[in-house]
């Protein structure tokens, strides 16, 4: 279905654009419209989420290689989101300043689901999954950016929450298929040990259900022009501190301590042993170190602003709130990432009692791996639409999010001792209570207080703060485990549950700066 009043709203709004300084209202249908790509564009990440470590391990890595493989996921985010929202920021043309990045992150994405699952070696599989995660960063990004363009600031918890429930919605799909097709008799082994049929199905399936589920977002939205955007800005936008004009007033000393700390990162690995994808972790400090000090450089010449200066400036010069929420985001999803990566082999393992990855026993476990992500991520779309509102109204935005963290670590350190895979799911009501809020709750709190003119580039900032504690799980906890728990992943999820508790108690500090007109706002 077509929302008239979605297809229409910025089409009356330019004739009014001398008066009006508030976004009309959207409908249901509206929200839906302006979100359902994100539908089909969780089901990407569902099936890549809960298949990878299984397609690794049917490849022939060991368990100790998967964080190190798993790297690429997160390296790509933290390159791709910055740039493409410092761009969607200043894009303007036919399809309008988002929803050309929607499309073309959606066709490189189908086509990568297409083809990841015919991986013939472990390293093409490797390269795939770079693609693959970079494509589906760059539909994903602007479309945080795009429910705060769309949404009047009252309507922006029910925008962010509408977005949450597609997003669990998308992951069902994708992580409940392969067990749909096992159901439906598609085989689940490989008779060689390689792919089983169940994935590779899965896979097709959602490259073409991403692709189209974009397109409807595309076809059935029509965003609002920059004059149309500068007449809903009201007199309390926030302001705008030019990035050049900030770095200017720096010193190099902030880029000679990155610097600093890469290099400390590189001598540990050499002294201490570390398993050498920590190596990346130094790179990428030195990288940006170098990165800031460049961009101070220009910006004290005189410089005209660049793609570089812009980011470095805004990262430097993020407001007090996005600054607290980013300490909460490291947390949070330093234990997703710890999710993602360890729960197929601790399912297989601990409840299945399998590492074989060509036995029955694992790839029964695998596939209830899959079941397990659906549960949290149907839990997630249920919570978005119900539970989070009403919380909201009640205890403000801040503790609902403290609350929620609390219920998934819970759940997380509830894998520690269970070992019927029935009550698993229980296990999974709190972490989809914490997945739910975490895809909503930081953003609609963001969208309220960050200018609206640079609304992609501080989402695409913010969005850094769930990648690099992917890239440090991805390169530090392969080492830990491997010094102190090896062969034993049941203790990832102890780190999980205790990051989720940290991340809790910093929203204490977040509801601290937060407006009082926000703070109760659902």
């Amino acid at each position: 279905m077509v929302d008239a009043p979605a297809q229409t709203a910025a089409t009356a709004a330019a004739s009014q654009t001398a008066t009006v300084t508030e976004k009309p209202t959207l409908g249901f249908w509206g929200l839906w419209n302006i979100s359902f790509g994100f539908f089909g564009i969780q089901i990407g990440f569902a099936l890549q989420n809960a298949n990878m470590s299984r397609i690794f391990q049917s490849l022939g890595t060991s368990l100790d290689d998967l964080p190190a493989l798993w790297v690429a996921a997160p390296l790509t985010g933290l390159l791709v989101q910055p740039i493409i929202g410092h761009y969607s920021d200043k894009t303007w043309g036919r399809l309008g300043r988002r929803r050309p990045y929607f499309l073309i992150g959606a066709i490189l994405a189908a086509l990568s689901l297409f083809i990841m699952p015919l991986a013939p070696v472990l390293l093409f599989a490797a390269f795939m999954l770079w693609i693959l995660d970079a494509s589906l960063n760059v539909s994903m990004e602007p479309f945080r950016a795009f429910v705060g363009d769309m949404l009047r600031t009252d309507q922006h918890t029910a925008g962010y929450a509408v977005q949450t429930a597609f997003i669990g919605a998308g992951a069902v799909v994708g992580s409940i298929f392969p067990e749909f097709l096992d159901w439906v008799g598609v085989s689940n082994v490989a008779a060689d040990g390689g792919v089983p049929d169940t994935v590779k199905y899965s896979f097709w399936f959602g490259g073409a259900a991403l692709f189209l589920a974009v397109l409807w977002t595309v076809v059935t939205t029509k965003e609002y022009s920059p004059e149309e955007m500068a007449a809903f800005a009201g007199p309390e936008e926030p302001a705008i501190v030019s990035p050049m004009r900030a770095l200017a007033a720096k010193s190099y000393g902030g880029g000679i301590v990155w610097i600093a700390l890469g290099a400390a990162v590189t001598f540990a690995v050499q002294q201490m042993g570390l398993e050498k994808e920590v190596y990346l972790l130094g790179a990428l400090l030195v990288f940006y170190g170098l990165a800031s000090m460049l961009a101070i450089w220009l910006a004290k010449q005189g410089g005209s602003a660049n793609m570089l200066s812009s980011i470095v400036g805004d990262f430097s010069g993020m407001p007090e709130i996005m600054k607290r929420l980013a300490v909460v985001q490291f947390f949070s999803w330093s234990a997703l990432f710890i999710m993602w990566i360890n729960t197929t082999p601790v399912v297989t393992q601990y409840v299945f009692g399998s590492t074989d990855t060509a036995s029955a026993a694992y790839n029964e476990g695998g596939n209830w791996v899959g079941v397990l992500f659906a549960v949290y991520n149907g839990v997630a779309a249920i919570a978005a639409l119900t539970l989070l509102p009403w919380m909201s109204r009640r205890v403000g935005k801040a503790y609902t999010h403290m609350i929620c963290l609390m219920l998934g670590a819970l759940g997380f350190l509830s894998f520690m001792f269970i070992r019927d895979p029935n009550l698993l799911i229980l296990s999974e009501i709190g972490i989809g209570i914490a997945w739910a809020s975490i895809l909503a709750m930081p953003y609609a709190i963001l969208a309220s207080n960050l200018p609206q003119a640079k609304l992609g580039i501080f989402m695409g900032l913010f969005n850094v703060f769930i990648v690099i504690p992917q890239l440090l799980v991805a390169t530090v906890m392969g080492s830990i485990m491997k010094a102190f728990f090896p062969g034993e992943p049941i203790w990832t999820m102890l780190f999980a549950a205790a990051s989720w508790l940290i991340a809790a108690l910093f929203m204490l500090r977040v509801q601290t700066v937060m407006p009082k007109d926000e703070e109760t706002a659902a």
